[in-house]
């Protein structure tokens, strides 16, 4: 009965295909090491676009340099695999931080905060059709019609922490300096496909309290970003 009234009201908020809407905000990741000498530049510059509305900045910590010693309290593999996929589809060499990944579409280094800046801008200049995306009570999305890539894409629910958090670490380059991070992703899952029709997700609980929540839609293995809803 449950899904049966889900379906109904996805038919009733995505009858058609949605007209093109205003394009929604620049996503911009972050892949960061607390033990990476350079990446406390890179968490400002990041900490100054999470402020525009325009803009949604998510900060990945990675755990390939946790080897050296200098584990990073917010790392996770997922988090690394995610900045692996991106090198894979931008044909890099290898991973490093701090890296900025634009839209899934164009990266550069996170210490040049002005290269940051322009592929924003371009970014907010390019074109798009993403599709209608609503958020459905606390646990659900749904995602309406639009194009969609071959084979279709991927829907992730990202969540992260909005808040400015501190901190010290106590071994690495940084040891004893106070690092500022903002909108640190805690989790991020794969809840689905989208294959250009309207369709319904279910989104897991949470055991972190005080965590945003971000839907993106992308193309698959490290693709460009299509949609992005948050709250």
């Amino acid at each position: 009965m449950r899904k049966a009234l889900f379906a109904f009201v996805l038919l009733l908020l995505f009858p058609t295909a949605s007209p093109a809407l205003a394009r929604p905000p620049v996503v911009v990741e972050l892949f960061t090491a607390q033990g990476c000498s350079s990446c406390g530049v890179a968490n400002a510059t990041v900490a100054d676009l999470a402020k525009r509305p325009d803009v949604l900045a998510l900060t990945f910590a990675v755990d390939y340099w946790d080897y050296l010693g200098w584990p990073d309290t917010f790392a996770k593999p997922e988090f690394t695999e995610r900045q692996r996929a991106y090198a894979r589809k931008l044909a890099l060499r290898e991973v490093y931080t701090p890296q900025v990944v634009v839209d899934g579409r164009v990266q550069a280094s996170a210490v040049k905060g002005e290269a940051v800046e322009t592929l924003v801008a371009s970014a907010l200049k390019t074109p798009g059709n993403p599709p209608d995306m609503q958020f459905m009570g606390a646990r659900g999305v749904a995602v309406g019609s639009g194009p969609s890539p071959r084979g279709g894409a991927d829907v992730w629910l990202i969540r992260y922490d909005p808040r400015e958090l501190e901190v010290t670490p106590r071994r690495g380059d940084n040891r004893g300096q106070t690092l500022i991070q903002r909108n640190v992703v805690r989790e991020v899952v794969r809840i689905g496909g989208w294959r250009g029709k309207p369709t319904a997700y279910r989104m897991p609980a949470t055991e972190i309290e005080g965590l945003a929540t971000a839907v993106i839609v992308q193309a698959p293995k490290g693709g460009k970003i299509l949609a992005v809803l948050a709250r």
